[in-house]
């Protein structure tokens, strides 16, 4: 477990766990690599909804792409994961601790991607 510094990574973790569709989102690429019609289709979630929620998780790096691939008709679409695994919220008089552990395939996957770059 790592502890959490930044005020703006805190909140937007706080942010994300008080909304049950992003709970959904990260729920579904915990353990693999999901695209946006996945995330619609298992979680059944509405289109628009998805993809708003989607790019607000990456953009807060909760959610990290894990690879980009482009279909036989030349469209480009993102697979992505979710950053952390787990997340532990306490809360004493004025002083909130989110600690969280992130999810390890997802830096061994970034890691061997990078070692593998010439």
């Amino acid at each position: 477990m790592m502890t959490i510094k930044s005020l703006k990574t805190k909140q937007s973790i706080l942010h994300a766990l008080a909304d049950e569709e992003m709970i959904k989102i990260l729920d579904c690429a915990l353990f693999g690599a999901q695209s946006v019609s996945d995330v619609i289709r298992d979680c059944r979630i509405p289109h628009t909804t998805a993809y708003r929620k989607i790019k607000w998780l990456i953009d807060e790096g909760l959610l990290t792409i894990e690879k980009i691939e482009i279909t036989e008709d030349g469209k480009k679409y993102s697979l992505f994961r979710s950053a952390l695994k787990s997340v532990s919220i306490k809360y004493e008089y004025s002083n909130m601790v989110v600690e969280a552990e992130p999810n390890v395939e997802i830096v061994e996957k970034l890691t061997e991607r990078f070692l593998s770059l010439d």
